[in-house]
């Protein structure tokens, strides 16, 4: 019964390490063209007291304003 545990441990062991070495050899993901662009915290404040927006709905608009959605 022991040999089987040891087996089933090396095994496991080699496992993970065939896993890893594929996981190492491949190469990393290449930066998108158009990277993401979010719109600073700072620009979207001014946008929503440009509206005169309180409470929720300025919580709401500058959430969206960060996530990049049109209002």
């Amino acid at each position: 019964m022991k040999t089987l545990a040891a087996l089933t441990a090396l095994t496991g062991l080699a496992f993970g390490v065939a896993c890893g070495a594929a996981v190492a050899a491949e190469p990393p993901a290449a930066p998108s063209a158009t990277p993401v662009k979010h719109t600073s915290l700072a620009v979207c404040n001014k946008q929503a007291d440009a509206k005169k927006l309180t409470g929720p709905e300025r919580a709401k608009f500058v959430k969206d304003c960060r996530g990049g959605k049109s209002s």
